[in-house]
């Protein structure tokens, strides 16, 4: 049967389909699906890291090589620093823009280093919001109960209390220095349903929350004067004779020429690893997601942390070709996008927590469920009744895959 086929088969079933209500997994399915059809549960995908912090630990064999691997810096290399700073930041996203502000609004000397343009990074892709319990019916404890669920109580306790305490600091932060944050009719603040959440607590721009955070952060770091090195990559921490960090040194990408940063501490917020292509997977990732702070950081000596599980989003366009890998965001599935299989059906509730519905995904693509395009890839529909609905017929169903 052809796609196009398959598409009548979801348009037809659309109306029963608007009446169903799917509840979410058991925690006793949760787990068995995920073992079975979850990318972290692939036993050939992973090996032991050989030496090093870690050594002995599995990890996925992407990143794993990557952490063997050697230094370009080689014996006799001149440290003399070429820059003296307070606090040094390497990488320009959300992350390391919002610690240069508040490194610089506690008096200290700060250098933001880069290796692509501030702000060119995977914060500018986000487009579906950001969870922060600030709705009235909503509290700090109970976003850290769902995170915790979501998490399989694997969660660093303490870290994602910080979060979700902090998380209205950092809203109101973000307002003060104008992002423009969707508001409801009366002025307060919009906040939709995510992704594994009891309580609606994203805070959303439109379908352009990282675009519109990273157009203020940026424009602040520049009005600050906080001083810039753009495109320079980071290709290794330097340190003392007790291994204490003390800088950083960085290949200038325009004249290939290295720079020596000297500094009193270092902070590291370089991204993910999205572009390894861990098992071989597209991926929505920033070009620039390719793990070079988990590199550095493991040379100089540090133990990495949940080296054996990643995050798949479950949503990302394989169809049509020249869209393979491209984020469709968590909000169309929030305001009422189904997950449909070849049959017409829906098979796992939109709104469980990411793992679930990527496995839910993948079970569905390799039971002979999923959807075949023309170039032979394997997905399920991604179908809006109830978004159209609201705004008229649309034929736009997309097939998905991780």
């Amino acid at each position: 049967m052809d796609i196009h086929a398959l598409q009548q088969i979801v348009h037809q079933t659309r109306d029963a389909r608007r009446k169903q209500t799917l509840p979410k997994l058991s925690p006793a399915d949760r787990d068995q699906l995920i073992h079975k059809y979850h990318p972290d549960f692939r036993a050939s995908a992973f090996r032991p890291i050989r030496f090093g912090p870690n050594v002995g630990d599995k990890t996925a064999i992407e990143l794993a090589t990557l952490l063997e691997g050697d230094s370009s810096i080689v014996d006799g290399f001149d440290l003399t620093p070429h820059y003296t700073t307070d606090v040094l930041v390497v990488g320009g996203g959300g992350a390391g823009c919002a610690a240069a502000l508040h490194a610089h609004g506690a008096g200290a000397k700060v250098m933001l280093a880069t290796k692509l343009r501030l702000g060119d990074s995977n914060s500018v892709m986000a487009q579906g919001g950001m969870q922060i319990s600030v709705a009235p019916e909503d509290s700090p404890v109970t976003h850290f109960v769902d995170t915790l669920k979501g998490g399989h109580m694997q969660n660093d306790h303490q870290l994602l209390k910080v979060m979700v305490e902090e998380g209205p600091s950092i809203a109101k932060w973000l307002l003060s220095l104008g992002v423009l944050f969707d508001r409801d009719g009366d002025g307060n603040l919009h906040v939709k349903k995510g992704g594994g959440s009891s309580k609606p607590r994203l805070l959303t721009c439109s379908d352009y929350t990282g675009l519109e955070i990273m157009r203020v952060l940026k424009d602040e770091v520049l009005n600050q004067k906080i001083q810039l090195l753009e495109f320079c990559a980071a290709v290794e921490l330097t340190s003392d004779e007790k291994g204490n960090c003390t800088g950083a040194i960085f290949k200038d990408l325009d004249n290939q020429r290295h720079v020596v940063v000297a500094a009193k501490s270092v902070i590291l917020a370089t991204g993910g690893i999205g572009r390894l292509h861990i098992q071989g997977f597209p991926t929505s990732n920033h070009y620039g997601a390719t793990g070079d702070g988990l590199c550095l950081s493991y040379r100089l000596g540090a133990k990495l942390m949940h080296v054996d599980t990643f995050q798949y989003h479950p949503s990302g366009a394989v169809y049509p070709e020249q869209l393979i890998g491209a984020l469709v965001t968590e909000g169309i599935r929030s305001e009422g996008g189904h997950l449909v299989n070849a049959k017409g059906e829906r098979f796992v509730n939109e709104l469980d927590t990411r793992d679930v519905v990527s496995a839910s995904i993948i079970r569905e693509c390799e039971e002979g469920r999923g959807i075949r395009t023309m170039s032979g890839r394997i997905g399920v529909w991604l179908d809006t009744p109830l978004l159209d609905a609201a705004s008229g017929p649309c034929n736009r169903s997309c097939c998905l895959r991780l």
